[in-house]
Parts: structure tokens; sequence; C-alpha cells
């Protein structure tokens, strides 16, 4: 993984180059083994190396062999060897072993084809001069990020917006409609961003820019059967298929690299069971890592401390603690360049910087698997309620909502008034978004927060009938998990999952992660799987579960579901909460964003110190996150531009490849 920008110019003159070492300079922290930039009458190429495959020879931006086609590349493809022969017998030449220079060589035999051919996770810029068109692209998941503008004459892009920010001639707001998509969803739908004129390439899709005009194709999206007729083939033998699918994935990417390769290990089934395929059907040495907390309630210790001793493996965890949390806050922020409604991105920052400081440059995560297999309790929510549906007026079937979140304090099963309350809107069997509708509407709730000129600046539009509208059309084949899949796969996990908890903590510490779990061959069989094989009742990945059972222990895998979280409130009004705090929320930061309501924000805040944010609901929790967050993006984003000034500038050898006629 790496950092990429550039731009290209639509007037006559080549771009000047202190702009795409501005760009360079902010995503440093992608890429700190080498940086390099190509330029010609039109284009700039830049790059941020995050050194893995082909250590020597894989400096970028790189070129075909008559340099009519360069390339800035971020990620992995992780079949490159495979597709390398491929392209060799058909006569194409390669200089260096990475699989940068794959990309190349694919693009000029396939086009955009090539896309569809890849096994990997990325994003690239690929300039034709011929042509003078420019071919951008992101992974079918969205594991990478690539964002892009339109700037006084010229079309720049980059990994993150904070690069876009080095060009001042691009103006800085946040847009109203995605803060509102944020405040629904937990993320802004690309290509829609929370920033004013900046775009992100949605997953999937590749995008061409000619005679200065963007036009975007999706090249892949995720396809479900339809419900009738099932496929016949019985568990064991799709357990078996699904096995060996997830080895080859899981081993591609342990194996396929030059550094030493570990692995996160969270106490759940998805980590447990990708650790245990490396220990069990590779030969190398695995180092594991795991994030601990101070406080019981969201701590996983014991099962992570049994499978590590199961697997012999090198294992270290990391402790976090409220008060680390407040503290990294701000850093943490600057690199999810969104806002955020949990605190759960920072201690995964915490986690990838002690995985840094132990040298290790790559880890392979479980992420991936709930959204694949049906391991979310919001799928297992719309279960119930779609039971429930059938006979709203029955109070034993508004009973079945007590069983779900036993792992919670504050669980609805000891809440049954506030369950049926809660779970019991919007039960029309009919929509093919009533699986989501309860988050939707929850979320929804922050917006009370903000100021009336900011609302009315949101427009009319309900971003969850427009989102639904985006479905695809034969979406009402599918089964109801199927729907539900589709909206997280859409949704939460390239904005959330993959993005603010994802690539960007990762890569704030040069860290790249990898997924076995999205592996293109994987998806596209969990996708074709009976649903009952994915959530049984409420035995959410029942095959994965009964496949990995004889690597995983019984008491990992009958455990009660118990998602990722972290302190939320709690962190920021601790003992010792730091400074920042006060004067970010109680000072005019506030009325100058004028995105929240002052008297509002300060009456939460109030009534948070009182309880030293503790026992907050769920709502409050997220309205406080969300405050801090978008407030501190005005500040580091919309007042500084993205400033990389507090973290330093790059050091060290830079590759120039100019191409112009004056060099």
């Amino acid at each position: 993984m790496c950092g990429i920008c550039g731009a290209v110019t639509a007037r006559n003159g080549p771009p000047d180059p202190e702009l795409i070492l501005a760009m360079m300079n902010r995503l440093h922290h992608r890429g700190p083994d080498g940086r390099g930039y190509f330029r010609d009458e039109r284009a700039l190429l830049g790059h941020t190396r995050l050194a893995i495959i082909d250590r020597a020879g894989g400096t970028q931006p790189l070129a075909n062999e008559n340099e009519s086609i360069w390339i800035t590349f971020n990620g992995e493809i992780f079949n490159y060897v495979e597709l390398t022969a491929e392209l060799k017998a058909l006569g194409h030449r390669f200089s260096t072993s990475s699989d940068t220079e794959v990309i190349i060589h694919a693009w000029e035999e396939w086009g955009h084809k090539c896309l569809g051919r890849f096994n990997g996770q990325w994003a690239f810029a690929l300039w034709d001069r011929r042509t003078g068109e420019l071919a951008l692209s992101r992974d079918p998941s969205g594991i990478v990020p690539l964002h892009y503008a339109f700037a006084d004459g010229k079309f720049i892009f980059a990994s993150e917006v904070k690069a876009l920010f080095a060009d001042p001639t691009l103006g800085r707001g946040f847009d109203p409609e995605g803060l509102d998509e944020i405040l629904t969803f937990w993320i802004p739908v690309a290509p829609r961003t929370p920033y004013r004129g900046i775009s992100e390439l949605p997953p999937g899709h590749w995008a061409l820019l000619s005679n200065g005009r963007l036009r975007i194709e999706q090249y892949h999206r995720h396809q479900f059967p339809p419900t009738v007729p099932e496929t016949n083939l019985s568990i064991e033998e799709n357990g078996a298929e699904l096995r060996r699918l997830l080895i080859e994935a899981t081993k591609l990417r342990f194996l396929r690299s030059d550094v030493p390769v570990g692995a996160y290990l969270s106490g759940g089934i998805d980590s447990s069971v990708t650790a245990a395929i490396i220990c069990t059907y590779t030969d190398a040495p695995l180092r594991t890592f795991s994030l601990r907390f101070e406080e019981g309630e969201f701590d996983e210790g014991a099962f992570q401390n049994e499978m590590a001793t199961r697997l012999g493996t090198e294992h270290t965890d990391v402790r976090v603690s409220s008060s680390d949390i407040a503290n990294v806050f701000p850093e943490v922020v600057w690199h999810a360049e969104r806002p955020i409604l949990r605190a759960g991105p920072a201690p995964m920052f915490l986690l990838s910087k002690f995985v840094r400081s132990s040298g290790y440059k790559v880890v392979v995560t479980g992420e991936g698997s709930d959204e694949m297999l049906g391991g979310y309790d919001i799928f297992r929510e719309a279960m119930i309620r779609r039971f429930w549906a059938r006979d709203p007026s029955s109070a034993q079937r508004a009973r079945a909502a007590e069983l779900l979140y036993p792992w919670m304090d504050r669980s609805p099963g000891k809440a049954p008034a506030f369950a049926q309350a809660f779970f019991g809107r919007n039960l029309d069997p009919q929509d093919p978004a009533l699986s989501h509708r309860p988050r939707w509407d929850s979320t929804a709730a922050l917006k009370g927060m903000l100021t009336e000129e900011f609302r009315l600046a949101e427009g009319n539009t309900r971003v969850d009938e427009a989102l639904v509208s985006r479905m695809p059309a034969d979406c009402a084949e599918w089964s109801p998990l199927a729907r539900a899949q589709w909206l997280e796969l859409n949704t939460i996990l390239p904005g959330y999952i993959l993005s603010s908890q994802g690539d960007r903590m990762l890569m704030g510490n040069s860290v790249e992660g990898r997924f076995p779990f999205l592996d293109p061959d994987f998806a596209n069989f969990a996708h074709g799987l009976p649903h009952w094989q994915k959530l049984l009742a409420l035995d959410e990945k029942h095959i994965l579960k009964k496949t990995f059972a004889d690597l995983v222990p019984e008491t990992i895998l009958r455990r009660p579901k118990q998602p990722y979280r972290a302190p939320d409130a709690a962190a920021f009004f601790a003992p010792g909460a730091p400074d920042w705090i006060t004067d970010l929320v109680f000072g005019t930061s506030v009325k100058d964003a004028g995105i929240f309501n002052p008297a509002m924000v300060r009456s939460l805040f109030e009534k948070c110190s009182k309880v030293g944010g503790s026992k907050m609901s769920n709502t409050d929790n997220m309205r406080v996150v969300a405050v801090l967050s978008t407030q501190l993006l005005h500040e580091q984003f919309i007042v500084r531009g993205g400033s990389a000034e507090r973290f330093g500038n790059p050091q060290g050898d830079l590759a120039v490849f100019d191409r112009t006629s004056k060099k």
C-alpha cells in the first residue's frame, strides 16, 4: 500500500512540480520508503512508497517499455505472478518483478477489462501519453481510497483529501448532503464525501478523463442469486468449497510479500480462522497482535489468549485506556478525514502503531466475514423483525426482540418496552431496506443538533430513499438477507470498516491490511450460498463455524456474537481529559463552524460531564463523538486545509521522471 496523487491540466504548459511535492508530503505516512513523480506537458503523477513487493525494483511512477503509459499505484495485485506468466506468453516484456508492472501490461493487452482479472486491493491512475487520457480505478470492495476534484482548470486526484487540499485553488467547505449521509448511514456514500467539490471514486468503478471530461463506469457489483431455486449442494459440500477458497485466499495474502506478515487476533471467529489457516497450512512462523481494554465490558483478552496459545504464535497485545483514546483522537480524525460517530478507530490506530514499531508492515485481518457470511447483529435483527411483521399485533412475536444483544449491559432483553418500540417501527415486509431502518432512524436523531441554517443547506432530499433507489433492479428476487448484505457491502464496509476504522488507521502508521474474506473468488462463492447456510435461525456465520470447527476451539465458536466496540463518550470525560475538548466545545469553535447548535452542544457536554460520560444512551454517545470529530475536522481541514506541518515533512531521495520538452 502506498500514497498516490497527481494532476492533469486542461491548458497548455506542464503542471507545476511544486504542487505534486506538496501533495506527496501530505501522504508521507502512506509511503515512507520512497517517493517520486512523473511529469510531462500535461500530467503529474506522484507516489509515496511502502515497499512490500520487489523492494529493489518497484520504484514508482512506472512506465512501459516505450514510456507511452505511466502509472502510480497503491495496493497489491496478489495474482501478479500468474498474470505475469500469462502476459509474458503473449509477448510482453517486463523490467521489474513488481505487481505494479502487471497492471500496465494487462491494460495494454485487455484495456479496462483487465480489472476483472485482478485479485487484489488497489487504486491506481494510469496516464496514456499517446491519447492524453487518464484512467483511474478502485478495487471491488473499496479497500483502497481514491479522491478527486476539478480545480482552476485542472483535474487533481489523491489517496487522501488532505493531499487535494495542498492545491490552494481548491475551495474548502463541508458538503451538507455529505454530512447528512454521515448522520444517517455513519458514512458518506461514494462518490459523495463530506467536502464540497471533492468526490470519491466508488468501489468497483473505473473512470476515464478525456478532453477534460470524466466518465465513470462500474465494472463490478455484488450480485446475489434469486431466492428460488436455491443450490442443491449440501452444507457439507458447500463447506468444503468454502474452506478451499478461504485457505487459498489466506495463503495468497500471507505468502505474497517480500517482508514479514503478521496477523490480528481479535478473539472472534474470523481472525481466529485466518490465523489458524496460516499456522496450519504454511510453514512460516506467525506473529499475532491483539487489542485489549482496561474496561472489562469491551475486553476480549481471554479469547485472544486462548487462540494464541492453541496456535503457538508469538503474541502481543496492546492495552488501551479511555485517556489513550481521548489523547490520540485529534490525530485519528486527521487520518480519518471524515466525521465519525464512534471512538472505535482510535484503539485500532494505536494497535497499528504498535505493529509498525514491532517491525511489521503487513497484517492479515478478518474484516469482511460478517458482510459475506451474515455475521452482523443487524441481520439477526432483520430476521426477527420480518418474523414480527407477519403478525405485528402478536405480543409473543414482539418479545423475540429480547433475544438480541445478550452481550450488552443495557440489552433490549433487559428493557422489553424499549425493544418493542425500537425494533417494532417500519415493519413493512416489502421494504428492501427493512433491515436498516432502525439504525438509520436512530442515527438520524443526531441531525436534531444541527443549526437551522445547516439543515436548510441540506435540502429536502431523503438520503435513505436515494440510497434505496440505487439498489439493483433485480434485488426484489434476492433473499431478505442478501438485500441486507448489499446495503452493508455498499455503505458501512467501504465507508467505515475498511476506511475510517481500516485503511486510514493502518496506513496512518504505514501498515498494510490484507483481507482474505474479501478475496473475489471467495466473495462470489459466498454470495451464492443459500441464506440459511449463512444465518441459520439466529446462528450467524453458521457455515463458517461448521466448516472450521477443527481449527477453532468450541469456546470461540459458540461464544455470543460481540462486535468490536470501544468506550465512546466516557473516553472524553474520564479523569485527566485533555484540554482540547473544553477549548473545542466551550469556546467559539462551534459557533464559528456553524454546523451544530452551540446551546445544544453545551447542554450535551454539561450533561456528560456530570456523569463522567458513563451510562449514556446510544444516541448521546454518538452525539458526543460526532460533535468532537466534526469540530476537529473543521479546524484541521476547513480552517487549516489539512496541513501536515504538525507531523513533519519527508526526507530522503526523490525519484524524478521529467518528460517535458523544457526540463
